[in-house]
């Protein structure tokens, strides 16, 4: 069965309807069309069937010289041997060897054009430049600490010469970040680099695509489009769950990315190990980066957006107690925040209205009350019970030690600014108090918040902790 380098084994035969014959033909044609012309004819035209061993699965390329098969096997051996396992699966290993009737000359007049550039250029034109919005910078994006690590994150990933995480993994619920971030990465690595690759896309798109690409027997030039990327930014990964052989192909990707010192940022709407349907190995290597949440914002960050926001909208102001507002009661995302914004200077501009209080619980009726978050007294007196380490049962006891009082006061006054409840309701759930005590408990603490630093940074962290 076996024969010399040169030959061909029986499977192939000297006729050119032999399947072997049939499948080089097909993978020929696929590369002279991915890497272009002039790339094939002077690199991979030359190469030859060779020796096929059906046992192992095991099939020989044989190129002119020593030197050319060297460099084929180096930049074109893994496309090769994936080729031939799609398009005829007998082969099962492809080895680039050199002909043994002595080296001819390599292709020197084309040296100056390494076939990197040429794959690059075609994957460029496949995947050109995305279109990020402008508006998406790091310098719009609002830092605080629900989002401070990703940020830091990702700037570092798109400003450092050498990076010491690979890939970055962004999570977080709807709204809060992710896209701006991926944006803001995305410009600030083409800034610096110029001439970069970045391919940017959702995993659906990436899904689709891939299935693409296998019906048009195309995944060669799938996987190189992808992998000749610089950085490669992938929306929403959750969505590839359970499709198994996207995970196959996505799980390479990642790694030749990955291998080759290239930049690789994912994100989805949770965490690694809550991801349903995606292979263990993908989670695995996902978590080998760096792996950034993005928390829901808390309202200091809610307030400075709000700010950064208005300052974007010409001829709207709005008072301070009616952005306290909106940072207190919108409270699910980002995005709604900044729609609502949106919303009010849109109506205000049409009605020459002012906007104040009264004004923005008539626009956004309909908001408020989907958001309103229904924070109870016995959540509050849990919570602060907690933060101050007492029996929640102090909460309704007659005690008037200080350790117990002043944390009772706390919880009067949270109950007064984050509940609907009456005065005399609130009363009554701390051990049948009269309105009074509440009266007396909440100047009390409005007091020490503007003299006590600690009182004022624990009704702060309760209220960040209740309303989020």
């Amino acid at each position: 069965m076996e024969q010399g380098r040169g030959g061909t084994a029986d499977l192939a035969g000297a006729s050119d309807s032999s399947p072997l014959s049939a499948a080089w033909a097909v993978i020929r044609t696929g590369l002279r069309r991915d890497c272009g012309a002039r790339t094939f004819d002077g690199w991979l035209k030359p190469a030859e069937l060779g020796a096929f061993d059906p046992d192992s699965g095991s099939l020989e390329l044989v190129m002119p010289s020593q030197f050319m098969a060297d460099w084929v096997r180096s930049h074109f051996g893994e496309r090769l041997q994936l080729a031939w396992r799609t398009t005829l699966p007998v082969v099962r290993e492809v080895r680039v060897v050199a002909c043994e009737g002595g080296p001819k000359p390599a292709p020197l007049l084309i040296l100056d054009e390494a076939p990197i550039p040429a794959e690059r250029k075609a994957a460029a034109a496949v995947h050109p430049r995305p279109a990020f919005d402008p508006r998406y910078s790091f310098n719009s994006f609002i830092v605080g600490k629900a989002n401070e690590v990703a940020a830091t994150a990702a700037k570092t990933l798109a400003e450092a010469p050498t990076v010491t995480f690979n890939p970055l993994f962004l999570h977080g619920g709807t709204g809060r970040g992710k896209t701006h971030l991926l944006h803001a990465l995305g410009q600030r690595f083409l800034e610096l680099n110029p001439d970069a690759l970045v391919v940017m896309m959702s995993a659906e798109k990436f899904m689709v695509e891939f299935v693409r690409a296998i019906r048009e027997n195309d995944t060669i030039g799938f996987k190189q489009r992808l992998r000749s990327a610089d950085l490669l930014l992938i929306d929403d990964v959750q969505f590839i769950a359970g499709k198994e052989s996207t995970q196959e192909e996505f799980f390479h990707t990642m790694n030749e990315i990955i291998n080759a010192g290239k930049r690789l940022v994912i994100t989805s709407d949770r965490a690694p190990q809550d991801l349903d349907g995606i292979a263990p190995r993908i989670l695995s290597r996902l978590s080998w980066g760096l792996v950034a949440d993005i928390n829901a914002a808390d309202l200091e960050l809610r307030y400075n957006i709000l700010l950064a926001k208005l300052a974007l909208l010409p001829g709207i102001s709005m008072a301070d107690n009616v952005v306290d507002f909106l940072a207190r009661r919108l409270t699910n995302s980002i995005r709604e925040l900044e729609g609502a914004l949106n919303r009010i200077g849109a109506y205000a501009l049409m009605t020459g209205r002012a906007i104040d209080l009264q004004f923005v619980e008539e626009v956004l009726a309909n908001v408020l009350r989907a958001n309103q978050r229904r924070i109870s007294i016995d959540e509050i007196q849990t919570r602060v019970a907690d933060h101050y380490c007492i029996r929640k049962a102090e909460m309704v006891s007659a005690r008037r030690a200080r350790e117990v009082a002043r944390p009772r006061q706390v919880a009067m006054y949270l109950s007064k600014q984050l509940t609907p409840k009456s005065l005399p309701d609130i009363g009554r759930r701390f051990g049948g108090r009269d309105h009074t005590t509440v009266i007396h408990a909440v100047k009390q603490i409005e007091k020490l918040r503007a003299s006590d630093p600690d009182i004022d940074a624990a009704i702060r962290l309760l209220t960040r902790q209740l309303e989020g």
